[in-house]
């Protein structure tokens, strides 16, 4: 019963201390530039709020690196802040290094002179093109063969494919079109009776395919891929039966 009074009077001090500091981790190439001292006892003058430097990352509650948001750029690469702990002395040095004035604070800093730290360069995100090595004529024709069955794979070729199922025409115009495709053969119901050689298992004994087993090769599957990269896709606004 003491030990429990003891530390419920001690609980008020250390949400006190944890108001009041912030265990801070940055690199040796930060320290060294001077930039930490810089900062430090500004955020902590206008806070109250005492900053720690910490040996390493692991015990800190803050920390600067490669993780997290983004804050400015110098010394050859972006910093940025991985908030790690919860206490509010940690959250208001977060706030203050976000803030505008902690920004200006940091791009305030210039030895002899020289601005070192500037607004976080954000690298232009690059999308890759993606070149379909496949046969799309024969893909028309795999298409037709081994999936029109369910699928209306061609415009104009009435009474084929189930009306409940999307044509490709329908599904080339999802955004993810060609991670289905190409993965299609894992998916339901498709796993159930498609076999791609080299690549699925055969069907259990005790669980044969439950209709007449599609089969494609990897050349097939590339082939249906090139196919379907070329097809328009369809009007989504339009009913779905006349695409």
């Amino acid at each position: 019963m003491r030990i429990l009074v003891l530390i419920l009077a001690l609980l008020p001090g250390l949400a006190m201390a944890d108001d009041k500091r912030v265990v801070f981790y940055a690199p040796p190439a930060l320290v060294e530039s001077g930039l930490i001292k810089h900062i430090a006892p500004r955020f902590s003058l206008k806070t109250q709020v005492r900053v720690e430097i910490a040996d390493e990352p692991a015990v800190a509650d803050l920390v600067l690196g490669s993780d997290g948001r983004a804050l400015f750029s110098g010394l050859g690469q972006t910093w940025h802040m991985d908030l790690r702990g919860d206490g509010k002395g940690a959250q208001r040095f977060a706030d203050w290094l976000t803030s505008d004035v902690g920004r200006r604070t940091v791009q305030g800093f210039a030895p002899d002179g020289e601005v070192l730290f500037t607004e976080p360069q954000v690298q232009e995100r690059v999308v890759a093109k993606v070149e379909m090595t496949g046969d799309a004529i024969a893909g028309q024709g795999v298409s037709w063969a081994k999936c029109g069955r369910c699928h209306v794979t061609e415009r104009g070729k009435d009474g084929f494919g189930i009306g409940s199922t999307p044509s490709f025409f329908v599904m080339r115009g999802f955004e993810d079109w060609q991670s289905r495709f190409a993965g299609f053969y894992a998916l339901k119901p498709h796993a159930a009776f498609t076999q791609l050689e080299g690549v699925t298992d055969p069907f259990p004994i005790d669980r044969p395919s439950p209709i007449a087993p599609i089969e494609l090769t990897l050349d097939d599957l590339e082939a249906i891929l090139a196919y379907v990269a070329v097809l328009d896709p369809a009007d989504l606004g339009k009913p779905l039966e006349h695409q």
